[in-house]
């Protein structure tokens, strides 16, 4: 789409409801502005006005379909086919969703409802058939629900997308057949959970998106853009007591049975809701605004491969946990405290009612810190109680009244530790990351790599948010040296990610981040230096991208930088003439190890991210597919709990080689393989600007060896070893320099 494309345009005339077009508006604008101007526009316009070479998209929202065929048939639609086929989006929402098919069966065989006829877009080129669900009235809530919807992750790789979904549903239709239409450009992006009362032929398809010549067109049958848990426009995904953006949805209706319980589970999910919904519009290649305030901490999850090794993690902790009020557990740690519970008694209203409690004595405690002007208890309670989902038991919050107030303290808010130790958590429970699929590739990355024992990820801690896996596992050394050997702590998004020296950042979900646990003999001290993790790190998640799916990502452009990060060519370099071969590569990823020791061991805790689907602020590995050898550039988006499996099985193997050979020959030149510097030539800070040739790593200690050049570049002799704690490695201008 050219840059000039940048109104976002919703039908508001003929067939159109008033709250359709409100939801649509509000959501469109707070997902897409500034990027966008979201503005309504009247059957009239489309007729009469300019509008494609501005339009980047083009919105029809629910209503009756009826309507639109009656103003824009003919001439209206034609303009409206050809701007798609010209490059052009098209959104479609329940009518807008089944105006965009080839035809329309409504409510056959219902004298009053019954629609039945051919469309003239027909985007979608089969059927949308409804109602999906049975019990549909106009300008009613009596038929409306929340439905469960199953995405499919696979063709949504941006951002970080739930696996199952609640969407209010108020007599849409389904797309029959649509695997069918898989070769004219159709790709199911969610499906009904529940049973259907009309024939969908072969799948159930509730979202979908259509190729249609240049341009493309995004169908549904429900209406996720509908809001429930937002307090007002201009809050960031506020959610105190339920505002509704609709006048007609100010407040759950008392004369529909059931539609109380509605609200309030689309309520609960406006989050999971929301995300999928920004990956359908980045799909259709709009750019999403990201700018939201800091989410809420969540729940953390401990499950493993055999359920019943969480009761050992359980038994070995029993020592550290205190009973608390509610008669479950405490672990207070050196820098966080646990809330230990498990499934059977896990509670989430009283979980919820004790948050306010939480919160509000963690920012009295800031608040005293920082010699603030205080505020009522009543009024803190109020702006402390939300909560963006059930998963989720904090809020970061500031007061409004206070310029400057300071960003809650995460360290005082108690962390849930649920265990799961009877089966792995359902997708409704981490709905962003599945459990199940993470497990069955670990196995199968196992087998395939033929290791005769293997203890990396077998134990898994995961939270949708966290301040940090590292700090999490290292800064709680009663909670750490407990934990397994290749314990594992995942996460979706981080609030306070770390880095090398001081370095701490917001890790927004996209980003495959994780944290493992490696209890490393002192009897290994010398064969196998702790030093060299960090490399094992890099080379196993450079080695777990490549062996992903067999040998289809072994072409792809990643390679490791001295000493921890990770680099990939920007496809938006790659051909660029004049740039040298350096100056086209781009960090994607870094590695940070921590330890601690005593006589028997070091426990280290290897944290790495990776930028797996987010085009920004850099390159994202689905980023990178388009530089494949042209036999794999049709591959499919990485999938993280995969990409976690591979990269933790090579892990795993190569530290299994560690501990029995050492840094030795052979990987040493596996290392190398996948290296950025060798015989780069670069400026030395701390030899007096010298200038040397990268000639590789010791096998001690993993200095940094480089060859001092003289006149002419010619080698003097002299072989400079650079420590990686006291340097850094500036790529791009092929500075040495020293770490302040």
């Amino acid at each position: 789409m050219s840059s000039r494309r940048m109104n976002v345009l919703v039908y508001s005339g003929n067939g159109s409801t008033v709250e359709s077009v409100r939801h649509c508006l509000y959501t469109l604008r707070r997902l897409l502005s500034p990027n966008y101007a979201v503005i309504p526009v009247t059957g009239d316009m489309i007729l009469k006005e300019p509008w494609q070479p501005t339009c980047a998209a083009l919105v029809f929202p629910g209503g009756a379909d009826q309507g639109y065929c009656r103003t824009l048939n003919g001439a209206g639609n034609r303009r409206i086919r050809q701007y798609v086929d010209q490059g052009g989006k098209y959104i479609g929402l329940c009518a807008g969703g089944y105006y965009g098919t080839a035809r329309v069966e409504f409510e056959v065989g219902n004298r009053l409802l019954e629609v039945v006829g051919d469309r003239e877009l027909a985007f979608y080129p089969g059927i949308s058939r409804g109602c999906a669900f049975s019990g549909f009235v106009y300008h009613s809530e009596k038929g409306a629900r929340a439905s469960e919807l199953s995405v499919n992750k696979g063709i949504l790789a941006s951002g970080s997308i739930p696996n199952v979904l609640k969407s209010y549903y108020n007599g849409g239709g389904v797309f029959v057949d649509a695997p069918k239409f898989a070769d004219r450009g159709v790709e199911i992006l969610a499906e009904y959970n529940d049973d259907l009362d009309v024939d969908a032929g072969q799948g159930r398809a509730a979202i979908v998106f259509c190729k249609v010549g240049e341009g493309a067109a995004l169908l549904t049958g429900p209406h996720p853009e509908f809001v429930f848990g937002f307090s007002k426009p201009a809050d960031n995904w506020s959610l105190t007591k339920p505002r509704f953006a609709s006048q007609n949805l100010q407040q759950p209706k008392e004369n529909v049975p059931g539609y109380r319980k509605v609200v309030e589970e689309l309520e609960r999910d406006e989050k999971h809701r929301m995300d999928f919904l920004k990956a359908c519009l980045m799909k259709l290649g709009l750019t999403i605004n990201e700018e939201q305030n800091v989410p809420s901490l969540s729940y953390i999850h401990l499950s493993a491969l055999q359920f019943t090794s969480t009761k050992k993690i359980v038994q070995d902790l029993q020592d550290i946990i205190t009973p608390d009020e509610e008669g479950e557990g405490r672990i207070k740690d050196e820098n966080d405290t646990f809330h230990v519970v498990q499934p059977s008694t896990y509670s989430t209203k009283e979980l919820k009612e004790a948050l306010p409690k939480w919160q509000a004595n963690a920012s009295q405690a800031q608040e005293t810190q920082t010699d603030q002007t205080s505020v009522s208890s009543k009024q803190r309670q109020s702006q402390n109680s939300s909560t963006a989902s059930t998963s989720n038991q904090s809020s970061s919050t500031t007061t409004e009244d206070t310029p400057g107030s300071q960003i809650l303290d995460y360290n005082a808010i108690p962390k849930t530790l649920v265990i799961h130790d009877t089966a792995y958590p359902e997708a409704k429970e981490t709905p962003y990351f599945n459990h199940h699929s993470f497990y069955s590739n670990l196995e199968s990355y196992t087998t395939a790599q033929h290791l005769d024992s293997s203890s990396f990820a077998h134990h898994l801690l995961y939270g949708e948010v966290v301040t940090s896996t590292n700090t999490l596992l290292e800064k709680n050394t009663k909670l750490l040296r407990r934990l397994p050997h290749g314990t594992t702590f995942t996460a979706t998004t981080q609030l306070a990610g770390r880095g090398r020296g001081s370095n701490v950042w917001v890790s927004p979900a996209g980003s495959l981040m994780f944290s493992v646990v490696i209890r490393h003999p002192m009897t290994h001290f010398s064969s196998a230096p702790v030093v060299f993790i960090q490399y094992l790190a890099a080379m196993a998640i450079v080695s777990g991208i490549k062996r992903y799916d067999g040998s289809t990502y072994k072409g792809l452009p990643v390679k490791l930088k001295w000493p921890n990060d990770i680099y990939a060519i920007d496809p938006a370099k790659a051909n660029e003439t004049g740039l040298s071969e350096n100056e086209k590569y781009t960090k994607i990823g870094g590695i940070l190890v921590n330890s601690h020791y005593n006589s028997k061991e070091y426990i280290a805790v290897c944290g790495a991210g990776i930028n797996l689907s987010n085009s920004s602020p850099t390159v994202s590995l689905n980023d990178l597919t388009p530089l494949l050898p042209r036999a794999h550039r049709g591959a499919a988006p990485f999938q993280l709990e995969k990409l976690l499996a591979s990269i933790l099985v090579s892990f795993e193997s190569l530290y299994q080689q560690f501990m029995v050979t050492g840094f030795d020959g052979v990987m040493e030149d596996m290392y190398y393989k996948d290296w950025l510097h060798m015989d780069q030539i670069v400026t030395i800070e701390s030899e007096g600007g010298a200038r040397a040739q990268i000639k590789g790593i010791t096998r001690d200690y993993g200095l940094l060896v480089a060859d001092e050049l003289g006149w002419e570049d010619r080698p003097t002799g002299k072989r400079i070893t650079l420590m990686s704690d006291s340097n850094s490695f500036d790529f791009f201008r092929g500075l040495v320099k020293r770490k302040v």
